[in-house]
Order: C-alpha cells, then structure tokens, then sequence
C-alpha cells in the first residue's frame, strides 16, 4: 500500500508515541477510581490527574484550580454558553459572536436562540478577520458575553484576542476563547489575553480522543457556567461523572510536550506551510484563502478556481485532505467560513485544506506539491469550463 500523507491534523492529530506511553499504565494496573481516596491505589490516580491539571495549566498559563476536564471543547462550548444563558440572565440574555465560527459554538447558539437568547454575528472581511470598532459597536447593556475563537480551523486565520479581551473588559462583559486550534501550536497566556473563559481538546495536540479543558479565570466574583452533567461532586460540581484518568493522563502529557516544543515546532511547520503554498500557488488561478491576515503555522486553506475540491481529492487517494470542517465533511453545502469571507459557492467548493503537524516532513510536502499539482492539470486539462476560461469565455 502507497504511504499516506497525513495533511488533516486540523480535524484530528495523530496520537503521539509518548503520550500513549504516558497513559498505559492508567489502562492497565492504575485502574483506580480518582473519587476513591480512602485507599493507595485511588489516590495515586487522583495525583495523577492532578499532574495532568498542573501540565494544561502550565500550557495556557493558568493556575491548575482554574482547570476543568471535559469530554472535549464541544462540552466545554456547551457548558459555557448554555450556563452564562442560564445563571445570568437578570443582566441580560445578549451574545455576540462570529459568522465564521465553528459548528460547536454556532448550533450551541441556535438553540439558545430558540429559548430567548438574542446572538449579533459579526462579518468577517475577506481575509476572515473581524472589524473590532464593529465589535464594540455591538455591545450592548444586557450583552453578557462574546464568544469568539482563536484561531479558525478551515483558515487559520487568527484572530486578536488581546484586544478582543481590552474591549469586553471595559464593557464588563465576559470574554470566552475557543482556543481549540490554537492550543499547542502559538502561545498562550491566558492572564496576557485576557480571557475569562478558554477551551481545548486533546486530539487536536497529539492527545487521546474524548477528553478537553475548561479554564474559568479566578475572580473575587465567581463566573458562573453551572453544570451540564449532574450525579457526583467531580471537577468541583462542575462536571459528575467517575473522571476518564487515561484520557486526562494523555492530555497532560500531550500539554507538557506541546509546551516544550512549541517554539521550534511552529518555525518548523511555517516554513514546510510555505513551501507548500509557493508550489502549490504557481499553478493558474491558485490561491490561498485568508492570505495577507495572521494565521496558524501549520494550516493553508488554498482555492483551485473552476475545479471541485472533491474531485482533487479522488485523484490524490494517498494523501488526507479537506474541504471543509471535520464536523460537516459529510455535508454538500459550502463552507460557511469561505462563504463569509465573500467567496462565492463555486470558490468555496474549489477549496482545500491542508493542515500540517508534528510528523510531517519536508518529503510530504514536496511529494504533495507534486502530486496535487498533477491532478489540478489533469483535472483541467479534460474539464470544459476550463477551457471556456482559457478562450476567454468565463
């Protein structure tokens, strides 16, 4: 069989060697409830799970009791926004977001709006960055709270959340940060950004599937988001249920070594996402998607006019792409992140993402220049409105 060349790690990263190491021994022998303190074996487990919050503090510059475990950002979002909904009302019930938001957060608010919840979403501009002035201009007496990620998982285009922080922060309303993208691949310092409220999952840093984080700052007044889940006094009443300890096991490995390596780590994959797009970008009417605006180092949404992306994709069968988010891959309508940003429907469909991590190399980059590449020719060599845009006719 061919070698794949993993260039989705947007939607999943692989698990690394080193924390699958880190949590067998939670799957094995220390097979301990974390709740079950009143012998050797419980709390041993309950340490390690107590690492594990110290090494995701550490990652966001958080203290450890600011740390929450979830089954994933998604809960976190859940939690988040369907709590500050529910325990803030008499402020008031408005939100503001963004059109080009991840699923979680954006179906998260369709329900809420279905229960009194009013939600301003703002445009993004063509690079998918957000007019701050607009922000502020949005905010009103009864917003509560913006939700707004770091970084897009289609683009990687980020956004500036220090400032967002600066603005919410003078209007006294709460800042939450899905950071989901960002953790492990730019830095994070939660007290710098200024976020209230940030979230994370371990399989988009080489950590196992099933297990997030919630950091809730540490205030003289306590930010209430309540509880999805109830039955049992884990995470602070915060979230019931016997704790999933390979899971926070993994996630704290996952956190340490991202944390480590991060610096080198993101120059490295810069210049492997620039390679590729300087190849990939001297084919005709090839462009990358979010050009010009700050984005992640490891992530190229690129737009190959008058093809389907899908249709590139078939013809590359050893290399993992997308066209869009993980979440609505099965879907046939456009990216609603592309389409905010002005694309039409045809654009939207002619694009891919290619999104690199921590075990691609200089190879794959090349032999994904030279393979893509090779399909877009093929593909409009034999394909009509092609040749309609090369008589000069679309």
């Amino acid at each position: 069989m061919e070698r794949l060349i993993y260039l989705d790690n947007n939607a999943t990263t692989p698990l690394d060697p080193r924390v699958l190491e880190a949590m067998m021994p939670y799957l094995t022998t220390h097979f301990a409830n974390a709740s079950s303190v009143t012998h050797r074996a419980g709390r041993a487990v309950a340490a390690a799970v107590e690492r594990a919050r110290e090494q995701v503090a550490a990652l966001i510059g958080a203290s450890p009791k600011e740390i929450t475990f979830t089954s994933g950002a998604t809960e976190a979002i859940n939690m988040v926004l369907k709590g500050v909904f529910e325990h803030y009302g008499t402020k008031g019930r408005h939100f503001v977001t963004c059109l080009t938001e991840h699923k979680a957060m954006l179906d998260t608010f369709a329900y809420l709006e279905k229960k009194g919840a009013e939600v301003t979403y703002l445009p993004v501009d063509a690079q998918g960055a957000i007019d701050l002035h607009m922000l502020e201009a949005a905010l009103r007496a009864d917003t509560v709270l913006v939700a707004l990620m770091h970084a897009n998982n289609e683009t990687g285009v980020l956004h500036p959340v220090q400032r967002i922080a600066e603005i919410t922060g003078r209007h006294d309303v709460l800042f939450f940060c899905d950071a989901t993208q960002a953790a492990g691949k730019v830095p994070l310092a939660v007290d710098a950004m200024g976020a209230d409220l940030l979230c994370l999952s371990a399989h988009k840093l080489y950590g196992p599937k099933g297990v997030g984080a919630l950091y809730t700052k540490r205030r003289n007044k306590r930010i209430q988001t309540g509880a999805l889940l109830h039955g049992g006094g884990q995470e602070n009443k915060l979230r019931a249920g016997t704790l999933n300890v390979p899971g926070i096991v993994g996630l704290g490995e996952a956190a340490a070594i991202a944390q480590q390596e991060l610096p080198t780590e993101s120059s490295r994959l810069a210049k492997l996402r620039d390679e590729l797009e300087a190849g990939l970008t001297k084919l005709p009417l090839t462009f990358v998607n979010g050009l010009g605006t700050a984005r992640l180092p490891n992530v190229s949404n690129i737009m190959f006019k008058h093809l389907k992306a899908d249709q590139i994709m078939v013809n590359v069968p050893d290399i993992a792409l997308a066209s869009g988010s993980a979440c609505v891959s099965g879907t046939r309508d456009p990216s609603h992140v592309l389409k905010a940003m002005g694309l039409s429907d045809a654009d939207a469909h002619a694009s891919l993402r290619f999104s690199l991590g921590r075990f691609n190399t200089a190879e794959d980059i090349r032999d994904c220049i030279a393979q893509v590449a090779s399909a877009v020719d093929d593909l409009r060599a034999s394909s009509p409105i092609w040749q309609l845009h090369q008589a000069g006719m679309v």
